[in-house]
């Protein structure tokens, strides 16, 4: 019996320990640029890692969304292009910007209109199984994120 309860606290202090790395991910700025009917929307905030190892982000939901999917956006010959990624990395001790010319969120088909004012929330998959809670708010589709 004491080797059991030794084996059920040694799983909770592990459980412990890996969740609170999880919390050490800290997304924060959120905004999406809605664009009108049901046209995709681009989501951008900043993660920050503050532990001494990297994670990468590999998925993301989103209640308001039938899709969300991780884009990188970029400029090749004077082309703009847009590219669907399966991870991206968060270096540790590092930040990660998802914004406008760069990585984002792209949201697909809204369940709902979303306008301008209204939050999003959108919950990013982490490649250690964690998951990461983030608010982001609407904004116009002239918005630039200054």
């Amino acid at each position: 019996m004491m080797l059991r309860s030794l084996a059920i606290a040694l799983l909770l202090v592990a459980g412990a320990t890996h969740a609170g790395d999880a919390t050490k991910i800290v997304a924060t700025g959120g905004w999406v640029r809605v664009l009108p009917g049901s046209l995709p929307a681009g989501g951008y905030l900043t993660f920050e890692n503050r532990s001494d190892r990297a994670v990468s982000i590999v998925g993301a939901q989103s209640p308001q969304y039938a899709d969300a999917m991780i884009h990188r956006s970029s400029t090749d010959g004077g082309m703009g292009r847009m590219e669907m990624v399966d991870s991206v990395a968060v270096p540790a001790n590092g930040k990660l910007v998802f914004g406008p010319g760069g990585y984002h969120v792209m949201l697909m088909q809204p369940k709902h209109a979303v306008k301008p004012g209204d939050t999003v929330t959108v919950t990013f998959t982490l490649s250690d199984g964690a998951s990461i809670p983030a608010t982001l708010v609407a904004r116009p589709a002239n918005a630039t994120g200054l």
